[in-house]
Order: structure tokens, then sequence, then C-alpha cells
């Protein structure tokens, strides 16, 4: 299959390494030095360079903040038959985007940032394919996850979304949370710097991925849920409260076994 790339930042080169020697891929990105360490693919730089390309199928790797603008920028050069894919963790506007783009389109969500997962060993790791969309293009998708060992699941767009508010939405606000009280150690202990490392990563990932994570419409109601336990601590502590906190700890115990 020919495939086109779009960005050659991690996730771009990541899907180049895994695909190159089994397709025919192309990288676009318009700096082209970011495209230097491109190994066994065309480096392609402008848009023109795409119309030759003739790709069947995009794995649009663009930063979220740019997802669509990457999308609509080969629109005019590309086949009608070109399978359309993201692999964004904020699908804001996508579904809308694909109603009226007039191709084909499969939406995944590979649940391992190169922050924190390490990309040579993803057997813990999970992935989200959407429901709606090509049937082959999920095919193609699955398969690869499958290979990568990864745990796949299918969502619709607006459960992707739900599903995102809780798993990606709490740990990001409560890492804020520490962070925003941080204050030098001159002996951290091993799970302040635990907490540290996190918060170090987040804070080295776009802010216009954050933000969007967070400004997801189901995030409120989980930052609500957040808001109520830390109350209720609080409480317990100011209170000194021995029998409360047993009670609390072992309902935080049963949700986490």
């Amino acid at each position: 299959m020919k495939i086109l790339i779009l960005g050659a930042g991690k996730m771009g080169s990541f899907f180049c390494d895994l695909l190159s020697f089994d397709h025919d891929v192309a990288v676009y990105d318009p700096d082209p030095r970011r495209l230097r360490f491109t190994f066994n693919a065309m480096r392609l730089s402008s848009v023109e360079e795409i119309s030759d390309f003739e790709p069947q199928l995009v794995i649009n790797a663009a930063t979220v903040k740019y997802t669509i603008d990457a999308f609509r920028s080969i629109l005019g050069v590309i086949p009608s038959t070109t399978i359309l894919s993201d692999i964004a963790s904020v699908k804001t506007g996508l579904p809308e985007f694909y109603a009226e783009c007039g191709h084909p389109y499969v939406s995944t969500h590979p649940m391992f940032g190169p922050t924190f997962a390490s990309l040579a060993n993803l057997a813990n790791e999970n992935a989200i394919i959407i429901t709606e969309g090509d049937h082959l293009g999920r095919v193609f998708f699955r398969d690869i996850y499958s290979r990568l060992g990864l745990n796949i699941v299918e969502y619709s767009f607006k459960e992707h979304d739900e599903t995102i508010a809780y798993s990606l939405s709490i740990p990001f606000a409560a890492t804020l949370a520490f962070a925003g009280v941080m204050k030098h150690q001159e002996a951290p202990g091993t799970t302040f710097k635990r907490h540290m490392q996190i918060a170090k990563g987040l804070m080295g990932e776009d802010d216009y991925l954050v933000s969007e994570i967070l400004f997801n419409p189901n995030t409120p109601g989980q930052l609500a849920k957040i808001q109520v336990q830390m109350s209720r601590l609080q409480d317990i502590v100011e209170r000194r409260d021995s029998v409360a906190m047993k009670a609390f700890l072992a309902e935080v115990r049963e949700n986490i076994r």
C-alpha cells in the first residue's frame, strides 16, 4: 500500500519505522529539517510532491493543533479514494471534518504518547479504534495494533471523548494540582520523585494538547468528582478521624484493585 504520513515528529517517525518495510511510505513535513533522519521512505517537503505519490492511505501525525489544517492542505492533491486517518488524542472537530471532506476515513487513538511510553515495548499499552468510518481502514489499523501487542478497544467518537475525559483529564488535573503547589525539596522521597517525573513529562507536552484534553466537555464532571473526594479527605485530616480514614483508604484500595 502507498502510505503518506503527515508530520515527521515522534509519532510520525514511529509509524514510518513501523510501516516502511512492508509498504511504500512517504513522509511529508513542510520543514525539511525534520526529515533529515527519515529512513527507508520518500521525503516530501512540498504539497506538489504529494500529487505524484498518489497515496492510498494518509496517516495524519501532525500535532493536534494542526490535525485538520494538515488534512485540508493536501485535499486538492490526493485521489478521491484515498483513505484519511488520524491518530489524534483529541477528536474535536474531526467528525464534522470527515462528514464533509468526501474521503473514506478511519480514526484511531494509540494510547501511548512518546513522553511516557517505551515505543520499543508496547505490550501493556492500549489503542482505541473509532467504530465510525471505513471498514477496510479499521481492519488495517487493527492488524497494526495487534502486531504491536496492544489491547484494542472500539468506541464511537462520543464514547472516545467520554473515556479520554476519565483516563487523561483526571491524571492531568491531579498532576497540575500537585505541580501547582510545588516547592523545592532538599531530600525528596521516592513517591515525590515519581510524581515529579510525571509532572515534568506532562509539562513537556504541547500546551495546546494539554488544554484541549482538559477542555473536553466531559472534563468538568470528572473534576467535580476530584473536588468531592479532596473535600472529603481534607475533612477527615482536619478532624484526625482514624475510623473515617480507614474507611476512605479501604474504598480507594477497592477502586484500584
